[in-house]
């Protein structure tokens, strides 16, 4: 009976940040996560401000508007602006809310490789482990820096798991400066 529970439990990975502009790398690492760790759905949480990074270009109601649009068939991927209801924008903030409110899911938080390396400047970061299990997704020119990082060292291989799937090159920051041009 209860290998039969663990079985049956529901697995939901958390993809956040301020997705300004979402773009197509995301929706990628979101079906990749899905399948490769059988998750039930991926929650794109969006929030008003990442506090490593200077004001988003686009408000809040536009890039909701557009990750619905690039998700239109996908499924699996909901968008939610969870961080709202909590006063808070932080990843651990987020994730304690949802472990509390939901005790037997288990969470699975994406990042990309480049946010591993700044990843214990965060709020809680050692804490986070213990609410998710962390996935971080290879970037070009970032991957060599996440797994040589503090955060990588200190964690420990059992708290993350490091994804080298297909590269995306592609950053919301990249496609800001490309939108200015154009």
């Amino acid at each position: 009976m209860n290998n039969q529970l663990k079985k049956k439990s529901i697995k939901l990975g958390i993809l956040g940040g301020t997705f300004d502009p979402p773009h197509y790398a995301h929706v990628k690492i979101s079906k990749i996560a899905i399948e490769k760790f059988k998750l039930k759905k991926i929650f794109w949480i969006i929030t008003n401000q990442n506090p490593f990074k200077s004001k988003p270009l686009l408000n809040i109601k536009k890039r909701i508007y557009l990750s619905k649009k690039i998700l239109k068939k996908q499924k699996k991927i909901i968008i939610s602006n969870k961080s709202k209801n909590l006063y808070s924008q932080n990843t651990y903030d987020v994730l304690k809310f949802l472990k509390y409110k939901n005790k037997k899911i288990n969470y699975f938080f994406l990042m990309g490789a480049d946010n591993l390396i700044n990843f214990h400047k965060w709020k809680n970061w050692k804490k986070i482990s213990g609410l998710a299990k962390i996935i971080v997704f290879a970037r070009p020119g970032f991957s060599t820096k996440a797994l040589n990082s503090i955060a990588s060292k200190k964690l420990g291989r059992k708290a993350w798991v490091f994804v080298k799937s297909t590269k995306l090159n592609i950053s919301s920051s990249k496609l800001r400066k490309f939108d200015k041009i154009i």
